[in-house]
């Protein structure tokens, strides 16, 4: 599911907005980040448009991944309103990822 806008969003733009957004740092060599994939294929087919999710490569993106102290991969990062609501290193089941996302993101 893409989106398309008729400007290219920044990361900044994105962590800003109302949306909430999870972030994950990944890096190609990574065999517990090749995991998630489905996993995070999985989360955006049960919530759709709540939450966007975005893939930053660590090592493609360094500084990014240097901002977060991002120190191990995978790492999820979830964003609100520039604020960081969540975060946590390691593979985790979608079922589970739901329910800490819905936690922090249910009014």
């Amino acid at each position: 599911m893409n989106e398309t806008t008729n400007k290219k969003e920044t990361f900044s733009d994105l962590i800003n907005g109302e949306r909430p957004v999870l972030v994950d740092f990944t890096a190609e060599w990574c065999g517990p980040c090749k995991m998630m994939k489905p996993v995070l294929e999985e989360l955006r087919q049960r919530m759709g448009n709540e939450i966007r999710i975005i893939k930053v490569d660590i090592d493609q993106s360094p500084q990014a991944a240097a901002s977060y102290s991002v120190n191990s991969v995978p790492t999820l990062i979830l964003f609100q309103k520039g604020n960081i609501l969540w975060r946590q290193s390691g593979v985790i089941a979608a079922p589970s990822l739901q329910k800490i996302i819905n936690q922090f993101i249910s009014k």
